[in-house]
């Protein structure tokens, strides 16, 4: 067996080409981005012909993924936390449609939000969907399971969902491959009642999987995921998925002989909770993200014996750390140092060179004539712009949100109504709300700044790629009021010119500010000097 040393989403990925994969689909979104990356970069998925191409949005990735499930193949689906939303609709359809292949949904949880809008844990959305859930305590685990997800996935007919969070998908640990398996025969499915959600069809599958629940369960009592770890005295830990890990380090740190209940298979193994608990009156809930399974238990099992998020024992928000789990258990820790005053705040700022800072520069030039400055922003890099020197935007809420947020201000009155989209973005989320905006003839002015990459998460091809202003000439705006420049300091004038004339336009417009990503630009340049 080959042994490396892997980041967290270097295991998933690996485990999956290992577990017979044909394809993963996915839209970049960090943390999750580097697992597709690793795939598309590796030469023995290359020589499978794993299909492994970026997706438009993370409902479309899952949708193909479903489709190849349903084709009799083994597929990887992944996105971060925010993107499973995108593909709710899909997940929980899927729930009820069940598999045909294996299919694992990986999604990436960013406790902290350390580049995500929400702290949202992903174990909600398997309770909801009454799906399994796995979710590893360590990168070895992790390779592990998600070979077990995929068997898992063929013999229960379902879904499997892989939550992982920053910390396990960013650090590296020394991983053991197992022998690959080949992938799955072409066998598509021809169950049509099963695949066609007709409501007499539906009711028909949901009855089949909650019938399921009572089997999921009884695996999870017996998964080797979950298990006890003996102590002595009357104080005890329940840790789920990556907490497992930090008690761990803690106890062995302080030697410290407490009893753990470790938990990464859900649904709860309901028996061995109570088991465990049984025999204790105070319990330490350790699990990363939401208090999901603290409030279960707490009202399964009454108040009294359970500390954790929800009582103050470890914070209410944030991820969890070493330090933060040690003062839960009752140890000291110098969990409280302080930074020296000579190491300054770094706040993130747009590249040097970057051309959305030329597009803020002509934005905030023409500004200077309107009263009312207000400029509906999006997900990307640009939304740096938000901070100085260009203090330039007043929202971001999510993808594709610029846009119908611009097209409601503007029914309103607001004028001017400005919103700032990337590319891939535009062609992720804000297609739709651009044509309620034709549509309506809403008085919008879209700025599409189009770098030509999904630059914030490294650099990923975009969908929408020398297509733009056919999309929007598609989707029926005026072609006289599609107007392009080239954001460069040169061509300020000329750019504050052609903003002016579209924020006067009592329709939509569209200005596509076109300039590569200086990064992706010096990645091309090095690379063709060294042919």
């Amino acid at each position: 067996m080959d042994t490396q040393l892997l980041l967290g989403a270097e295991a998933i990925a690996l485990a999956a080409i290992d577990a017979g994969i044909s394809g993963v689909y996915a839209y970049p979104g960090t943390p999750s981005t580097e697992i597709t990356e690793y795939i598309q970069q590796s030469p023995i998925a290359r020589q499978k012909g794993v299909h492994s191409t970026w997706a438009t949005n993370e409902k479309t990735a899952y949708e193909a993924a479903l489709g190849m499930s349903y084709a009799g193949k083994r597929s990887l689906v992944c996105m971060k936390h925010v993107g499973l939303n995108v593909a709710a609709d899909a997940f929980l359809n899927s729930a009820i449609t069940g598999v045909n292949g294996g299919m694992v949904i990986v999604v990436a949880d960013d406790p902290s939000m350390h580049s995500s809008q929400n702290e949202q844990d992903t174990r909600v959305y398997g309770k909801f969907a009454f799906l399994p859930v796995i979710e590893p305590s360590n990168q070895q685990e992790t390779y592990d399971a998600i070979r077990y997800a995929f068997d898992l996935s063929e013999q229960q007919n379902l879904p499997v969902l892989f939550r992982v969070t920053t910390r396990l998908s960013h650090s590296r640990a020394v991983v053991k491959q197992q022998p690959p398996r080949e992938e799955n025969i072409l066998n598509p499915s021809k169950e049509k009642r099963k695949w066609i959600l007709l409501p007499a069809n539906a009711r028909n599958n949901y009855q089949q999987l909650l019938e399921k629940q009572a089997t999921l369960a009884s695996l999870s009592e017996q998964s080797s995921l979950n298990k006890t770890t003996a102590g002595n005295g009357s104080k005890a830990i329940i840790a789920f998925g990556i907490a497992y890990n930090y008690v761990m380090e803690v106890k062995q740190a302080e030697n410290l002989n407490i009893p753990v209940l470790k938990i990464s298979q859900y649904p709860l193994p309901d028996k061995l909770i109570k088991e465990f608990t049984d025999q204790y009156d105070d319990i330490l809930i350790a699990e990363e993200g939401y208090p999901v399974y603290e409030e279960y238990l707490k009202g399964y099992f009454g108040n009294k014996k359970f500390r954790g998020r929800l009582d103050g024992a470890l914070p209410r928000t944030g991820e969890l750390s070493p330090d933060v789990v040690a003062k839960a258990m009752g140890v000291d820790s110098d969990a409280n140092r302080t930074i020296p005053s000579i190491v300054a705040g770094r706040p993130p700022m747009l590249c040097q060179g970057c051309s959305h800072r030329d597009v803020f520069d002509a934005l905030n030039t023409i500004f200077t004539e309107y009263p009312e400055q207000h400029v509906f922003s999006d997900i990307g890099c640009y939304t740096l712009g938000a901070l100085p020197p260009f203090n330039a935007i007043n929202t971001c809420v999510d993808m594709g949100a610029s846009v119908t947020m611009a097209k409601g201000a503007a029914d309103a009155g607001l004028h001017p109504a400005v919103a700032v989209i990337g590319d891939s973005t535009f062609t992720h989320s804000g297609i739709t709300g651009l044509l309620d905006a034709v549509n309506d003839k809403s008085a919008i002015t879209l700025i599409i700044s189009d770098n030509s990459t999904t630059a914030m998460t490294g650099g990923q091809d975009s969908a929408g790629t020398g297509k733009l202003a056919e999309i929007c000439k598609g989707i029926g705006v005026e072609e006289s009021h599609i107007r392009t420049f080239v954001p460069l300091k040169k061509n300020h004038d000329e750019n504050v010119m052609i903003l002016k004339e579209e924020l006067e336009y009592k329709g939509v417009s569209v200005i596509i500010a076109q300039r590569e990503c200086v990064q992706t630009a010096s990645r091309k340049k090095r690379q063709e000097n060294k042919k």
